[in-house]
């Protein structure tokens, strides 16, 4: 499948998403968004999948909603509105419901529904120059992909709140101390990095790695009781996998030479 905002490509288990529309600074319009959706489907049929790896081309990772768009489309705004929201909804959905890990590498500026991404990610690596702003409201909008519902389990709801109203730009340093992004690094250094991160992941036993996921995932609204029954489940299931019964016996091999 062709693709015009971004590339794609899926080989020895991890799939790669570059946003390409570099002029536009990866503006999310309604191409982008049914691009988007395609990508995230493609990854949930993929067999074998073992890491997700979103990135950008040029000076910014995104920079939010393509409002020339909006305007062009004045007379039928709200229809046009809720196809993108239809198609970026689910593209986050679909990236959630994976069971492989997804790694997102911000360069230059995360805003809008750029900064919903770097939200939903199970992984956030920053270079030192880059931006983050919710930048929303500004524009008389409210936050979409998912922002209201990942950004308050980030940092708390009223800081959330503070983020989305006010719409400050966060430095890749503000944004890890608010535990956005996991790590910042170089800008120079940030590619290799992020290929670092993905071969481990890929490289990790997928069970386990899946299995963290939905736990991590399922702790956000479960019970304390519920989490509990959750994890038991989860680690005796993996106890059984051959999987980690040949990493068990490697560990033993290992520390026995």
């Amino acid at each position: 499948m062709s693709y015009t905002r971004m590339r794609f490509s899926l080989a020895a288990g991890i799939a790669r998403l570059v946003f390409t529309d570099v002029a536009r600074h990866h503006a999310v319009d309604r191409v982008f968004t049914q691009e988007l959706a395609q990508v995230a489907r493609a990854c949930e049929l993929a067999p074998d999948l073992r890491a997700v790896l979103i990135t950008a081309e040029g000076r910014d990772f995104c920079v939010g909603g393509d409002l020339r768009e909006f305007i062009a489309e004045r007379d039928r705004i709200q229809t046009h509105v809720l196809e993108m929201t239809v198609d970026f909804h689910a593209a986050i959905l679909g990236f959630n419901r994976l069971r492989a890990p997804v790694v997102v590498g911000v360069n230059g500026v995360a805003a809008g529904g750029g900064f919903s991404l770097v939200c939903m990610s199970d992984l956030a690596l920053a270079g030192r120059s880059a931006k983050f702003n919710v930048a929303y409201t500004k524009s008389g909008l409210t936050p979409d992909g998912g922002a209201t519902f990942f950004l308050p389990r980030i940092v708390g709801a009223q800081r959330a709140f503070e983020l989305m109203a006010t719409n400050p730009t966060l430095s890749a340093q503000e944004a890890q101390a608010l535990g956005i992004v996991a790590r910042v690094v170089d800008d120079e250094a940030l590619a290799d990095e992020l290929e670092q991160c993905v071969q481990r992941l890929a490289a990790a036993p997928a069970g386990a790695i899946g299995r963290l996921k939905t736990l991590l995932r399922a702790g956000q609204s479960n019970s304390l009781e519920q989490q509990f029954d959750l994890e038991a489940r989860a680690i005796a299931q993996g106890a059984a996998h051959p999987e980690t019964q040949a990493a068990l016996d490697a560990f033993f091999r290992r520390s026995q030479s």
